[in-house]
């Protein structure tokens, strides 16, 4: 009998139907529940921090405050918690006007008018000055020096001139960075691209320990707190998220200290250990926004390539319905027939911008089969990707199923880079 699921995919999913005869592990998202009384947890984070002052007495006296949050790929709960903060820097004393809130871009495109509403809320859109970080105006960067290991520190003027620094996010696996939240607000997000590219650089893209759920070790983990400590990171917010979306945990504080406490929640709720890798995977981009950008969906593929086999199979989902993402991710796709000529030629190169996405799919794709069902892709790019691309689901699912045993054991992940999984000698 065939097992019918439901993936994450676009805005409202998709339905597939596996065929039987074989092992299927589904992999849901693991969270804790939302809580009761959101707003009073928020209120009472803000109030008794971790490690530091009430943000209203750390506001007092200060004339600017600028707010770091996610752009439009992060389902970061922002309408929910700006106004609570927004509250508390007024009541300090400082103005409306000294407040800036800043959409945490990285190298991604800008946010739409539509899309800062969709962020900020209409409110606060109307209120307030939110306005796009952009990481290829060089100028727009105040020069901070470097960092330990030789990483030059750019980041936005307008974050570093203020009184107070405030980061919003919320804190999920990440493939780089171990989990995302805390110092990403600020390096990537509000650095600029001569910083991007080297975090993003081989020099920590292949380093093992840069990977989903590392925290403990990770350089790259270890290269952003650096620089949000350069940047003055005075206060941040993350949450953690149930599997609707609402919030099952405030974490705010001292940079470090809060970041420490949410990853650990995290790590703890959404862990699931495998005793063994599987022969293949299904998984997707999340479903929107995350998975509105084939850039995006690599996530995914990361995310899954801790518990398959080498030589095993990994088939992504994701609508990309922005197309690939990127013009420069885009140009990179068509140039390279392989993955292993792409990471040689990067070598001994420059950083370019986005690399480092393709860099991290390469370095799965060496070693795994990659199928997709990505039709927001034009089909010459379809063409263009490391593996198999299909037009619709039921294609992908057979062209992956194909040739495998019976019994074969397939994890299916409806909600790709959501769930934490590791194989069980690795998940401590």
């Amino acid at each position: 009998m065939s097992k019918n699921m439901h993936l994450a995919f676009g805005r409202d999913g998709i339905a597939a139907e596996l065929p039987e005869g074989y092992n299927y592990v589904v992999l849901d998202v693991k969270s804790a529940t939302a809580l009761a009384d959101q707003a009073g947890a928020i209120s009472a984070a803000l109030d008794a921090p971790i490690g530091c002052a009430p943000l209203r007495d750390l506001a007092r006296g200060k004339k600017t405050a600028a707010i770091s949050v996610c752009d439009i790929t992060r389902p970061a709960p922002n309408r929910k918690v700006l106004p609570h903060v927004l509250q508390r820097l007024e009541e300090a004393g400082i103005p409306r006007e000294g407040i800036v809130i800043l959409i945490a871009t990285g190298l991604h495109r800008p946010a739409t008018e539509a899309e800062i509403i969709e962020i900020a809320g209409p409110e606060i859109a109307s209120k307030y000055r939110v306005e796009n970080h952009e990481a290829r105006d060089f100028e727009s960067h105040q020069h901070l020096g470097s960092t330990k290991s030789g990483t030059p520190v750019y980041i936005d003027r307008r974050f570093a001139s203020a009184d107070l620094r405030i980061t919003l996010g919320f804190i999920e696996p990440h493939l780089m960075a171990g989990f995302s939240g805390g110092r990403k607000l600020v390096a990537p997000g509000l650095a600029a691209q001569e910083t991007i590219k080297v975090l993003h650089s081989p020099k920590f893209m292949r380093e093992p320990r840069a990977v989903e759920g590392s925290i403990i070790d990770n350089p790259l983990h270890r290269e952003l707190t650096e620089i949000a400590t350069m940047a003055g990171h005075s206060f941040m917010l993350d949450v953690a998220l149930a599997r609707d979306r609402g919030i099952a945990q405030v974490f705010a504080g001292d940079p470090v200290a809060a970041h420490k406490a949410g990853v650990e929640f995290v790590a703890k709720v959404l862990l699931q250990a495998l005793p063994a890798p599987v022969d293949a995977v299904i998984t997707t981009g999340a479903g929107y926004p995350l998975d509105l950008t084939y850039y995006q969906c690599v996530k995914g593929i990361t995310a899954a390539s801790h518990i398959v086999r080498d030589g095993g199979r990994i088939l992504v989902v994701g609508a990309c319905t922005e197309g690939s993402g990127g013009p420069e991710f885009t140009q990179l796709l068509g140039e390279y027939p392989d993955p292993d000529s792409f990471l040689k030629a990067i070598e001994a190169t420059p950083v370019t911008v986005d690399q480092w996405q393709l860099e991290k799919l390469a370095l799965v794709a060496r070693r795994t089969d990659l199928f997709y069902c990505v039709p927001g892709l034009a089909p010459a790019l379809r063409a263009q990707l490391w593996g198999q691309a299909f037009a619709t689901l039921p294609e992908a699912v057979a062209a992956l199923l194909a040739g495998l045993p019976h019994g074969a054991t397939i994890a299916v992940i409806p909600e790709g880079p959501y769930v934490l999984a590791q194989v069980l000698a690795t998940a401590a």
